[in-house]
């Protein structure tokens, strides 16, 4: 299947560093990927170009599972430095406000990793269940009011930021700013969120790129004053929250700078936010088309919802891709690599592998066993905050089939168009 996307850089015309590959109708976009995991290793393509920013000499696509897995657990290898959210390299005023520990390989990602998880654990998510609980009662019993709507704004959105916000101890005045600075910060090139539309030609080449990163380095700035405001109270007046725990940490004598906190504040409410947001507006969606597997779930909810949100992370892969960069020459299972070489390892195309899913294309809520790398493979990077979005999901999930068990979403999704993240804008739902 060819994108036609106007690339040379590969025979059948998928080019991922297009935009307009990431507009098309997502079941083509995964088509192409099933195409491009049949080779040993896609072709090197071009990076995207951005303002300010020096491309480099391009970027190979991991699409299969044992090579996305294999690369996740060797980082000494495939380095997280000098970026993972990035495919060019990110230069230092944005690094300023991004760089943090996913953006780092070992010593300092471990130092890192252990200051933070001391403090962001299992018990800590536990003692938000009352408040996570009520949060799902509110956002329920206002869907039942509406009866229609947007799904995402109303629900999907609305529960983890709300979360996420009250385990940081960021004012209630501030979480509508902290929502607003997270979809810019991974709307990428999408028109919504640059103002340049799709159909401007020329013009939207010239105009695109300096708009997004204006509106990230903006997003970004804003957030990073809040963290150290934020940071500075509560190095003051301690309260318990998690941002008091982060910034009074001392974990054998270490603890976080002031730009190590900000920049973690900002990995957190991005992370937080966007993938819960995003599996949630995916379930509601994947469970209306297959009401077989909403009949199931309903059926028996504590029997099924763990394999129900193993299924909603695997088929709509909320993170789609994260960087690694080559430190040495190394061959990828018959491919070989060299030092300085970029990959993608593409979660999406990997969780639709059939050499590890028995018929990948089908959503199946009883799917075991599941090893989905929707979390990231197997390795130092797994995502700390994997405990939290369960957490989330199932109590959204469990309040709406108790007390609204016909709800369903309602037209198609209107997509983010980002090759980053799989996200959906908006999503009509009907009770």
């Amino acid at each position: 299947m060819a994108t036609d996307t106007g690339t040379d850089t590969d025979p059948s015309g998928i080019d991922l560093s297009d935009n307009r590959f990431w507009s098309l109708p997502y079941d083509q976009r995964m088509a192409a990927f099933a195409e491009l995991r049949a080779r040993p290793v896609a072709p090197l393509f071009a990076e995207p170009r951005f303002p300010l920013i020096k491309p480099g000499a391009g970027y190979y696509a991991l699409t299969r599972h044992a090579d996305v897995v294999q690369a996740s657990r060797h980082p000494e290898v495939f380095s997280s430095e000098p970026t993972s959210n990035s495919i060019p390299d990110m230069p230092r005023y944005l690094a300023a406000y991004f760089g943090s520990m996913i953006n780092m390989d070992d010593p300092r990602h471990a130092r890192l990793r252990r200051i933070v998880s001391r403090a962001f654990t299992p018990k800590l998510v536990s003692t938000l269940t009352a408040d996570i609980d009520a949060a799902c009662a509110q956002i329920v019993g206002d869907l039942l009011a509406h009866r229609t709507g947007d799904f995402v704004a109303e629900a999907a959105a609305r529960l983890p930021i709300q979360v996420i916000c009250t385990m940081m101890g960021i004012p209630e005045d501030r979480h509508a700013m902290v929502h607003a600075h997270t979809n810019r910060i991974v709307a990428g090139s999408d028109p919504e969120y640059t103002g340049v539309p799709d159909d401007a030609g020329p013009l939207r080449t010239k105009l695109v790129g300096p708009v997004a990163l204006y509106r990230l380095v903006r997003a970004g700035r804003q957030l990073h004053h809040l963290a150290a405001a934020l940071g500075r109270e509560r190095r003051r007046r301690p309260t318990g929250d998690l941002t008091s725990k982060l910034v009074n940490a001392d974990v054998d004598g270490e603890a976080l700078t002031d730009q190590e906190f900000g920049s973690f504040f900002i990995l957190l409410v991005v992370a937080g936010n966007e993938t819960t947001r995003t599996a949630l507006s995916h379930g509601l969606k994947l469970l209306t088309d297959h009401p077989d597997q909403m009949e199931l779930l309903q059926g028996d909810f504590d029997k099924h919802i763990v394999g129900a949100l193993d299924e909603i992370l695997r088929y709509a892969t909320p993170v789609t891709q994260f960087r690694r960069t080559l430190t040495q020459d190394y061959d990828l299972n018959g491919t070989p690599l060299k030092k300085g070489d970029k990959v993608l390892l593409f979660y999406n195309a990997a969780n639709r592998d059939p050499e590890v899913f028995a018929d990948p294309d089908r959503f199946d809520i009883t799917r075991s066993p599941n090893p989905h790398l929707s979390f990231g493979g197997p390795g130092p990077h797994f995502c700390l905050g994997a405990h939290l979005a369960r957490t989330e999901m199932t109590a959204l999930l469990r309040e709406l089939f108790v007390r609204a068990p016909g709800i369903r979403s309602v037209g198609e999704p209107d997509r983010l168009t980002s090759s980053f993240i799989n996200g959906i804008k908006r999503l009509g739902y009907a009770v």
